[in-house]
């Protein structure tokens, strides 16, 4: 035995159909794609969406509204919140490791501080952002704000 007399098991491959080989091949004339119609033709693709011609679904739905590539979402939290970590944990600084740390924002999140509430003791608070009314209630109960 040696690599001349060498070949594949019987029925283990075959040969490719060759089509559009005239009619004696007996795969001439439409070459299997049947008659006419896009399908039939060379270079045929379908578009994407498309449902054979009758109105497709992203032509048939309305379209509003769009979406703002710049806008900058915070996590709220409430003053009342603020107080009630710093009476818990006795805290005079509450910062955004504070809040990643008790769980009420991710490492990835904005804060903005809302007025809700009352702040009863003085401190330091530091956010990305804060209301108006947050503000005043802070640095009317003594204590002072920190934009980051």
């Amino acid at each position: 035995m040696d690599l001349s007399n060498l070949k594949p098991v019987a029925g283990s491959t075959k040969a490719r159909k060759r089509i559009g080989r005239g009619p004696g091949s007996g795969l001439g004339g439409t070459s299997t794609r049947g008659h006419k119609g896009a399908k039939s033709r060379s270079g045929y693709s379908k578009k994407i969406g498309f449902e054979g011609g009758q109105m497709p679904l992203q032509r048939r739905v309305p379209k509003f509204g769009f979406k703002n590539i710049n806008r900058v979402e915070y996590k709220a939290i409430n003053i009342e919140t603020i107080q009630a970590l710093a009476t818990a944990k006795n805290l005079e600084k509450v910062g955004i490791e504070n809040l990643i740390e008790a769980g009420f924002i991710s490492s990835t999140q904005l804060v903005k501080i809302l007025g809700k509430g009352a702040i009863s003791s003085k401190l330091e608070v530091s956010a990305h952002a804060f209301s108006k009314t947050a503000e005043a209630a802070i640095v009317a109960a003594g204590g002072t704000v920190v934009k980051l």
